[in-house]
């Protein structure tokens, strides 16, 4: 069982951040000010090895979690990249990686492909910077960047084939005009085209399937959108729905009075994941915690009773039915997502523990 893990990469300043969250906003920004919203609520989350910068401490900060991935057993990373025809967002720390081939570590990118909004606050329709696709020009441009990524000995291939995995793949209308081309571009690079994996997310899913050559799972969405039982899917509407009657009452609308709305077991998604039947081309996703409020507050997303033992538990079932594959991927959400509570990078409460279940597993 080889895990790649998500990586995101928002953890330093950068001029559109400045200009849309408030002078030097970071990942952090938001971590750093979560608060408990109820009894037992374990927030607020702090690295255990301190707030890093990934320009300023870049080099240092990804040889220190390189070798902590290779220690526990963690394949690679999967870099977020946030490409908009031609201009990119939080491109520095990849770029910073990509010049330190000493930091050793298996990597890719997966294109990030959503149109940015203010969705953390709620107001998805006003947007910050929108994804488009351009035509052939502007795809040989998005392949010239990236071949520098691809051609690094450390960047994930499958049969020579470089691994491209886009998050919402159903979006790009021009995809198979713009695949031939890719294709066609990493051959005359020396490879024999990208090996396209497209992603199962909460959203719409992909219907041309024929043209990709593996998909992932992002988890947890896509478990909570497409796995629950009915008598789950009932249980968690209609309980999310109470809550939010009760915080439209009186007492309740001081933002500090408010109830968490949306709370869910996480062994439901351990159950929908590690009972779902795969094939050969469709890779697993995992989550070991998630906790959104940093980010949406009240209006969050908590997946509750999540813990090591359980997190090794759905791991050892996931290795059963992946051993003896050819290409034995689990997606993991993720190394550092700490605004969203999905991080398996040591905290100063969980310290080694969700590494440790990776290191026993993957042995």
């Amino acid at each position: 069982m080889r895990i790649i893990a998500l990586y995101l990469p928002q953890f330093h300043t950068f001029p559109e951040n400045d200009a849309w969250w408030g002078k030097g906003y970071t990942e952090w920004t938001a971590v750093k000010r979560a608060t408990p919203l109820f009894k037992g609520h374990r927030q607020p989350k702090v690295p255990l090895d301190g707030y890093y910068d990934l320009v300023h401490e870049g080099g240092e900060v990804f040889l220190r979690q390189a070798a902590l991935a290779n220690e526990y057993g963690i394949y690679g990373f999967a870099f977020y990249q946030y490409y908009f025809t031609g201009k990119t967002l939080m491109e520095k720390p990849l770029e910073i990686f990509l010049n330190n081939p000493d930091i050793h570590i298996n990597f890719c990118l997966c294109w990030a492909n959503e149109t940015w909004t203010r969705a953390w606050y709620d107001r998805q329709e006003e947007i910050l910077l929108k994804q488009e696709y351009g035509s052939e020009r502007q795809w040989k441009q998005h392949f010239d960047y990236n071949l520098r990524f691809f051609t690094d000995p450390r960047y994930i291939k499958v049969d020579n084939k470089p691994i491209f995995p886009i998050y919402r793949s159903f979006d790009i209308d021009c995809f198979p005009e713009m695949q031939k081309l890719w294709d066609s571009w990493a051959r005359e690079a020396g490879f024999d085209g990208i090996f396209w994996i497209t992603g199962n997310t909460a959203a719409m899913q992909e219907k041309r399937r024929e043209l990709f050559d593996a998909s992932y799972d992002f988890e947890p969405g896509y478990s909570l959108k497409h796995g629950l039982r009915p008598i789950q899917k009932l249980s968690y509407s209609s309980s999310t729905f109470i809550r939010h009657l009760m915080n439209r009452l009186p007492w309740h609308r001081d933002e500090a009075r408010k109830l968490l709305e949306r709370r869910i077991p996480i062994d439901w998604i351990y159950e929908s994941i590690t009972t779902r039947n795969y094939a050969e081309n469709e890779y697993p996703g995992i989550i070991a915690e998630w906790d959104n409020t940093p980010r949406r507050g009240w209006k969050g997303l908590l997946y509750s009773g999540s813990s090591p033992e359980l997190f090794r538990n759905a791991l050892e079932e996931l290795r059963k039915k992946v051993d003896g594959r050819k290409e034995d991927f689990v997606f993991l959400n993720a190394f550092n997502e700490w605004g969203e509570g999905a991080a398996v990078e040591p905290s100063g409460e969980m310290r080694y523990a969700y590494l440790d279940a990776i290191k026993k597993t993957t042995a």
